[in-house]
């Protein structure tokens, strides 16, 4: 439990309460004299020098000889509050405050801390909104500290009556162990985790690999890790970019800065500080990526904050290079420390702690969704019991947004702890279902290995496109890596063109119809092959190999082109502008619905209709013919919804 308010309120309290000039109150005029009152200054004295047990009994003898006596029942709250004993310093507190409410006006403030520390919420609210009635003085910042205790306390206790499903179960001690392990991130595939562990001074980030249904010993990585304190990292969907902080006294803009680095034949590549305008001479730090790579938050206590530690947001140029950070605005962002920000595949979504916003105490967890308007919501708590008075952080939520990772104290954690020692005081790693009601819209992925298709080598570097085919929008943009290989993730509620492009190579196109999608229970594995332009001419059109195009649309039953249908034409145009020497057939093809003759007619003028556009976009006529197959041709069964989907095909051939 984090005690940093009420040790600040306490010390106050230890200046301002030693009461030993007695003439204020109408009961210290009565019995400020001999014994009694040489007993209550021998007991304020006491006191002072820390001599806790002997002030108790002195002031406990002054209240038996004067039982309305008011300064002896604020002096014991005062000890029984530094010694956390709230229940002994409330009842000294009420009593106190019935024979006199005005005599310490500040009496039901502290009254409201020691209801918050027994979890009394109610009466707690109680408390702190009758202090900010009658409390009139404007001196320190005692109102503000108690207009943010009469928030929370009114969220808990509204929170506590409306608990929200939750069983939180720590990872294997493979990932968890005696030393502190927070900050967790995952890649898209669920097969790497990555985190900081903390053992004495020293931070370092450490990886995991998901194997035969369970976490794998976790490894320290050698070539991010340094004899200095590198951590709070975050690993891109499609792993392999790795942003991290890194503190040191020798080198970097400020004293912890955000680094970068990227994952080249198995191996991460010599970290690169992110340099300005990212990093400053403030603090950098918990950074999350977007799914595409493109945008990166992180928290910063930067100059032109909100308040201490805000959220901010970066965009990648198409050079490469991160422009000039943005504050999140008021709306996430308060006057008090808000971090770990965690911004969800699904674009729309984003999870981070705070102390600033009401909740349960310390940090808690928060979500907030983009509005239509591209605007950041309000803030949402996530609620009891997955926030309590500890401090939970560092949420991490998988592409199904079903399931959570996230940070919490060890204190709070005792009768859960079945992995590790329930004795244990340090952060873990914890993962638990998530609430529907604070999941985010569920994402898949696609994940695929690329190809020559003559020589069934991997091919590196093949550009990746996906693109939102109702607006036309490129989401992401991408290489394949070393191996061949890439992976992207795909939210649901859209429909998307993926095209896959390498120079000397004709493009690949996917299509991927997701708009009418509300789950997902597989990603989608691809293999795919390019083939190679060739130098000359094909002889006969028998011998091309036909490329589909998977994102040319018609309106049902007709030639008509769709408008999303221009996405890939026009990638199909770019081809035959870039290679002057090619010249296509575009076969037109449908399913088995209708009569022959019907569906022959009608694929011969989808075909043409696909030809004419490229001939009004100024593609010569001889470099193009067209031809329909009617439904001669499946490649699936027309029994199914999807066979017939697949059926329903226009692509070319070289001739």
């Amino acid at each position: 439990m984090k005690y940093i308010h009420i040790l600040l309120i306490f010390s106050a309290l230890l200046i301002s309460l030693p009461f030993q000039s007695c003439s204020q109150s109408y009961a210290t005029k009565k019995t400020a004299e001999g014994k009694t009152k040489r007993i209550f200054d021998r007991g304020v004295e006491y006191k002072k020098n820390g001599i806790s047990e002997k002030a108790i009994k002195d002031f406990n003898t002054v209240i038996g000889f004067s039982p309305n006596f008011i300064d002896p029942y604020l002096q014991l709250a005062s000890i029984y509050m530094g010694k956390k004993s709230w229940k002994k310093a409330a009842v000294n507190l009420e009593k106190a405050i019935t024979i006199d409410p005005l005599y310490e006006s500040r009496a039901k403030y502290y009254l409201g801390i020691c209801n918050w520390e027994l979890d009394n919420f109610e009466e707690a609210a109680q408390n702190f909104e009758e202090f900010l009635e009658s409390y009139t003085s404007n001196r320190g910042t005692i109102k503000d500290k108690a207009t943010v205790y009469l928030k929370n306390s009114q969220f808990a206790a509204n929170a506590i009556k409306n608990p929200v499903p939750f069983d939180p179960q720590p990872l294997a001690n493979t990932i968890n162990s005696k030393a502190p392990e927070y900050l967790p991130s995952i890649t898209a595939d669920g097969n790497t985790l990555i985190f900081t562990r903390r053992i004495g001074r020293q931070e370092d980030v450490y990886e995991s690999t998901f194997k035969n249904g369970a976490w794998q010993t976790a490894t320290s990585i050698d070539n991010i890790n340094t004899d200095e304190n590198e951590g709070s990292q975050y690993i891109s969907a499609d792993g392999q970019s790795l942003v991290f902080v890194k503190c040191s006294d020798r080198s970097g803009y400020g004293g912890c800065d955000l680094y970068f680095s990227e994952k080249t034949n198995g191996d991460w590549s010599t970290p690169k500080n992110m340099g300005q305008p990212i990093n400053t001479k403030g603090w950098e730090s918990q950074p999350s990526l977007s799914a595409d790579g493109r945008l990166l938050y992180f928290s910063s206590n930067r100059d032109g904050g909100v308040g201490g530690r805000d959220i901010w947001l970066s965009y990648r140029r198409k050079s490469g290079n991160w422009a000039k950070p943005i504050n999140l605005g008021e709306v996430v962002n308060t006057p008090q420390d808000d971090e770990a920000p965690f911004y969800h595949p699904d674009g729309n979504t984003l999870y981070f702690m705070s102390n600033g916003h009401p909740g349960m105490g310390g940090y808690d967890l928060f979500v907030s969704r983009r509005s239509t308007e591209g605007k950041w919501d309000t803030v949402q708590n996530l609620g009891y019991p997955i926030n309590t008075k500890g401090n939970e952080g560092a949420l991490f939520i998988t592409l199904d947004g079903k399931t959570a990772y996230f940070t919490k104290d060890g204190l709070q954690l005792e009768e859960t702890a079945s992995v590790l020692s329930k004795a244990k005081r340090q952060p873990d790693i914890f993962t638990f279902d998530l609430p529907t009601s604070l999941q985010p819209n569920p994402v898949t992925y696609v994940k695929a290995i690329v190809r020559d298709a003559a020589t069934k080598k991997r091919i590196a570097k093949a550009k990746i496109e996906l693109i939102e085919l109702s607006t036309g929008t490129v989401l992401s943009s991408a290489q394949t890596d070393e191996q061949g290989q890439f992976l992207t993730a795909l939210p649901l509620g859209n429909d998307y063109a993926m095209n896959i492009n390498k120079e000397a190579y004709l493009f690949h196109s996917e299509n991927f119809a997701l708009a009418q999608s509300n789950t997902i229970t597989e990603p989608f594995q691809l293999n795919i092959e390019l083939q190679s332009i060739p130098i000359e001419t094909v002889a006969t059109i028998e011998k091309a190999k036909p490329i589909i195009l998977k994102n040319v649309f018609f309106e049902t039953g007709s030639a008509e082109l769709m408008s999303t249908s221009l996405i890939e034409l026009d990638r199909l145009k770019d081809l035959l502008v870039e290679n002057p020497q090619l010249k296509i057939q575009i076969n037109g093809h449908t399913d088995n619905v209708g009569s022959e003759g019907d569906n022959q007619i009608l694929s011969t003028k989808r075909a043409k209709a696909v030809q004419d556009y490229l001939i009004k976009e100024g593609i010569a006529s001889n470099r193009l013919k067209y031809k329909g197959f009617g439904e001669s041709q499946p490649i699936a069964s027309n029994d199914s919804a999807d066979g017939k989907r697949t059926n329903r095909r226009t692509e070319f051939i070289l001739f």
